[in-house]
């Protein structure tokens, strides 16, 4: 395995907040990187090169994947053919197969239950008889939520009972969904690991994560002992799975803390936001290792810096308060530049680092 050197070209899928941070450590260790989406966003201003297609053009796909020198994706909602007819072209990491499994939540949840994971209950849902037919087994309160394409809350709808059933069906737009029951919990969770090209695997501290209105408000390090307690069996599962599917780069698991143990949320083949903290709060940050990673390079240490950290997302209007982040002692801030802030969209986040 030879390491991709420095002034080789990233392809990045994807124009968002989490391109534009992988583009800021690309460039760091020497690299370039060009972006691919069909639309300009923040990662657009920090990379020297853009190709702006539709993620189904093949053409446009196979040209930029000639340019590069290894692919890689931001978020998990790109079709799974084109990404693999990639492969042939450029290296893709992580691998089409990870992309696969966590944008659809039947195959993710089938998946991690054949590792052992443990997921709150749940039923495949494809029409209105089949989720009254769910509710019956799972019962309520419950979450539907859309097979695929839902984040930060978007695509379900909570059902405290079962007449509700029709009102949840076509507030998702009847598409194929799963049910999940509600499960007794403390407390949020994630683990985020880097597995190299080698087989090489090296995890983070696990952050407390608190969401509000659906979306990740604030992510801890050190998280409370709840955490530390199912720390090893949710990193250990994460590392399963990393390992069956042969993944490259970052891979976040999500976990409630439940009264068995740690109970599986989601699962995300990238850089995540829970991981945002690790920029100023460990040694190297989850951006860096997933660069790290996908050019064949060593991982770098995941150790915490200080005795903590706290990572805030900026959602909406809150990315005003800029002067009052910069004027905190040990208070990192990051904006996107995003030109528009709307209700839930996040426009950055400031670390606070405990020294």
């Amino acid at each position: 395995m030879t390491p991709l050197p420095p002034g080789s070209t990233i392809g990045i899928l994807g124009s968002g907040q989490l391109g534009r941070m992988l583009a800021i450590a690309a460039a760091q260790l020497g690299y370039r990187t060009h972006i691919y989406a069909p639309e300009t966003g923040p990662a657009n201003d920090v990379s020297p090169l853009m190709t702006r297609a539709r993620y189904d053009d093949a053409g446009a796909l196979s040209a930029f994947a000639r340019s590069v020198d290894v692919v890689t994706y931001e978020f998990e909602n790109v079709a799974f053919a084109p990404i693999a007819a990639l492969s042939p072209i450029a290296p893709v990491h992580p691998p089409a197969m990870s992309l696969a499994t966590a944008q659809d939540r039947v195959n993710e949840k089938s998946f991690v239950e054949g590792l052992g994971g443990r997921p709150a209950p749940w039923r495949e849902v494809k029409s209105l008889a089949e989720l009254e037919a769910a509710i019956d087994a799972i019962g309520c309160p419950a979450i539907l939520k859309t097979s695929r394409f839902g984040y930060d809350g978007r695509g379900q709808a909570r059902i405290t009972a079962p007449d509700q059933a029709q009102a949840a069906w076509d507030a998702i737009g009847a598409a194929p969904a799963v049910l999940e029951g509600f499960v007794q919990f403390e407390h949020e969770f994630s683990i985020v690991l880097a597995r190299g090209l080698d087989g090489t695997i090296v995890s983070y501290a696990p952050p407390l994560n608190v969401h509000k209105d659906g979306i990740l408000a604030t992510s801890t390090i050190p998280a409370p002992p709840q955490v530390a307690a199912q720390w090893t069996e949710a990193a250990t599962l994460a590392g399963r799975v990393a390992a069956a599917l042969d993944h490259v780069g970052i891979l976040t698991l999500e976990f409630f803390v439940g009264a068995d143990g740690p109970v599986f949320n989601e699962m995300a083949p990238r850089v995540h936001n829970s991981g945002h903290w690790t920029i100023e709060g460990a040694v190297t940050s989850q951006f860096e290792n997933h660069i790290r990673a996908i050019c064949g390079l060593p991982l770098g240490s995941t150790d915490v810096v200080g005795h903590g950290a706290e990572m805030e997302n900026l959602i909406g209007d809150d990315w005003q308060r800029w002067p009052d982040v910069l004027a905190e002692h040990d208070a990192h801030l990051h904006l996107y530049g995003k030109h528009e802030a709307r209700p839930g969209r996040k426009m950055g986040h400031v670390t606070r680092v405990k020294r």
